[in-house]
């Protein structure tokens, strides 16, 4: 009879059964090895943030200086159609030129034409 708990099919269920159960107990952590495990996972948080934000930074001067060589051609092009260098970015965005989110980089420095050349403030 397998409802009968001395039966072999009974016990082998069921010691499946108890076993996952133990084993769910034993390897649950402690307080205190939560809270090691947290510490240790806030060190490694705190480790690789300064990273990223080097990483950011490092990208928006990398952007911006592409965009200065965007300006700089589109001064090359205004100066081929126009005989003269723009005075200022917004004659290159009033002439088509550039778009008007080309006229600062992502980290907030603003392009300027200094001597013909694009410099970022």
């Amino acid at each position: 009879n397998p409802l009968n708990p001395a039966s072999p099919i009974w016990v082998a269920r069921h010691a499946a059964t108890r076993t996952a159960a133990q084993n769910a107990e034993t390897h649950t952590l402690s307080p205190e090895e939560e809270i090691i495990m947290c510490i240790i996972v806030s060190i490694l948080l705190l480790l690789s943030i300064p990273n990223v934000s080097k990483v950011i930074a490092s990208v928006d001067s990398k952007a911006c200086s592409a965009l200065c060589k965007v300006v700089d051609s589109s001064i090359a092009q205004f100066k081929l159609d126009y005989g003269t260098t723009p005075s200022s970015i917004g004659d290159l965005v009033n002439g088509g030129y550039l778009d008007s989110s080309q006229t600062k980089c992502s980290n907030g420095a603003i392009l300027s034409i200094v001597d013909g050349h694009c410099v970022s403030n």
